[in-house]
């Protein structure tokens, strides 16, 4: 039985969204209520096994469960990365460095399994269990790349954005007009639209003098979660409408 969302436009900005979030609010524990990132992660990854295991054993999409996973991914993703790469010492490139390496595993384990790439495809327990570990890591790598460029190519906040912005047009676009596989597409889009959220919270929450908008981590995080709330609720009005013939779901890539 399906239990993943449709790959629609509302997809993509939700999981921006949640990404975003995830950020400022790893942010959040770990520096502003001075965590640490050692202690936080360890807190956010218990989250995310407490949440990616009622989501494994449920039965049916749970809008509300399936985005407090990708959440629970994103805060997690933030804090480890920002323990690696600053309290371990790699450096935003060699911390990218590693977890890409990490991803490719998990990938070609996928691949070995011969469970489906495909979203749509994703209906056993296993299938799931790979598709939540690669999420997991392409999260983690995606605060790392981020950093990279913003901090280390010098780009900044909204230059990173910008940039990862356009290279995701130019994946869409090669969606449409080209025989490149989608499935390699989705989870290219799905890799690059973490920094694109890290460097859009990073732009929402530091301070004005590093070219950013000042709502510090509180303040950007209840107006990412705010949108994501209201999001969430959608979903479930169109499963409302679904459910009593008022609305056909169309499959998408």
């Amino acid at each position: 039985m399906r239990k993943l969302p449709q790959i629609t436009l509302a997809f993509w900005i939700m999981k921006i969204c949640a990404t975003t979030l995830g950020e400022t609010a790893g942010d959040l524990i770990a520096q502003t209520l001075q965590v640490g990132y050692l202690l936080s992660s360890a807190v956010l990854v218990g989250i995310f096994l407490v949440t990616v295991v009622t989501q494994l054993w449920t039965k049916r999409f749970h809008p509300a469960l399936y985005w407090t996973v990708i959440l629970s991914t994103s805060m997690a993703g933030t804090t480890m990365s920002d323990f690696m790469n600053r309290t371990a010492g790699l450096g935003y490139a060699n911390g990218a460095a590693v977890l890409i390496t990490l991803l490719v595993a998990v990938f070609a384990l996928w691949k070995v399994s011969g469970y489906p790439f495909r979203v749509q495809d994703i209906t056993t327990f296993r299938g799931e269990m790979l598709y939540w570990t690669a999420i997991l890591i392409s999260n983690t790598l995606g605060t790392s790349l981020g950093d990279f460029l913003a901090d280390d190519t010098g780009l900044g906040f909204a230059g990173t954005a910008l940039v990862i912005g356009g290279v995701l047009l130019l994946a869409l676009a090669a969606m449409r007009f080209t025989a490149i596989s989608n499935t390699l597409l989705f989870w290219f889009a799905f890799v690059l639209t973490r920094p694109l959220g890290a460097s859009a919270g990073d732009f929402f929450s530091k301070p004005v003098d590093q070219g950013a908008l000042g709502y510090g981590t509180v303040g950007a995080s209840v107006i990412l979660l705010s949108v994501l709330v209201l999001l969430v609720g959608r979903q479930y009005w169109q499963q409302s409408r679904a459910s009593t013939g008022l609305l056909t779901v169309v499959p998408q890539e």
